[in-house]
């Protein structure tokens, strides 16, 4: 259970880094299910979501997930204007805090999505229209392919420096955990980096792809990079893989909600940090 404090902005945290915890979870379950031929789907985080409309209190999960999402992207984004993780003010501080306060614009949408199918209103076109439609929209401005193309190598970058963790990295940096649980939890960090790295250089490749033939309909989600995995000889083990590794990150992702270390501002602290950033 996450470690709930007095300090309104560290129990969002809390409970967002839960909620993302149980979304990849879903996602990676699901295709773990698709892999070894007993159903499932490979399908991205709207689309796990959507599974929970048949289970039992489905719609009371996916209020709460939504809820967690919204602080998740509440913790994103006081942590990046304010530095509450202390990632400094050079090159890779900056870029490292501007990736969070993207993350944080992410998993609002996120977050909307799954308060809309909490309230029976559906999830619009899922996750590959939406990032198709806003491909489209970025190509068509002055230069949008370079644009889109950027961002797709900055997406796949960002997946080589999630494989860098996985293998070399600290992945426990942030957390204060028991000695008898460290080794298997940093096990889990380390698959779960591992596979977000393979997911997020492909999807970062569908975007070159985009850019390079100047269409929108190249783009995919996390669900079209758990096809392609499919797709490919020995595809059920590239997936299977894949899939545990996102479960693991997804058990990983529960872990941080208990044991993270939140050096949380407290809200007029947080609003004051805002303030002398605006001009």
């Amino acid at each position: 259970m996450p470690n709930l404090t007095s300090n309104p902005i560290e129990t969002l945290a809390r409970l967002g880094y839960g909620a993302r915890g149980v979304v990849y979870g879903l996602v990676g379950g699901l295709a773990l299910l698709a892999a070894i031929g007993s159903g499932g789907q490979t399908g991205g985080s709207r689309s796990a979501l959507q599974t929970l409309l048949a289970q039992p209190f489905g719609r009371v999960w996916l209020f709460l997930i939504a809820l967690g999402l919204f602080g998740f992207c509440t913790w994103r984004i006081v942590e990046a204007l304010t530095d509450a993780d202390r990632r400094g003010s050079d090159l890779k501080g900056w870029a490292i805090r501007g990736a969070h306060l993207i993350s944080g614009v992410i998993y609002a949408g996120l977050a909307v999505s799954a308060l809309s199918l909490a309230l029976g209103q559906g999830a619009g076109g899922g996750e590959n229209r939406a990032a198709q439609d806003w491909t489209a929209w970025l190509m068509s401005k002055p230069f949008g392919l370079w644009l889109v193309g950027l961002i797709g190598a900055a997406i796949a970058a960002t997946g080589l420096a999630f494989a860098w963790k996985a293998w070399r990295g600290d992945v426990a940096a942030h957390l204060s955990l028991p000695a008898d649980k460290r080794e298997w939890i940093v096990s889990l960090g380390r698959m779960g980096f591992a596979a977000r790295g393979v997911v997020f250089v492909i999807i970062g490749g569908f975007l070159a792809l985009a850019a390079l033939h100047s269409s929108s309909a190249e783009v995919q989600g996390l669900g079209g990079a758990l096809r392609t995995l499919q797709q490919q000889p020995y595809g059920w083990v590239l997936l299977a893989l894949t899939a545990m590794g996102l479960f693991a990150f997804g058990l990983y992702g529960l872990v941080q909600a208990r044991y993270r270390h939140i050096d949380a501002p407290d809200l007029d602290d947080a609003k004051a940090a805002v303030a002398q950033m605006k001009p």
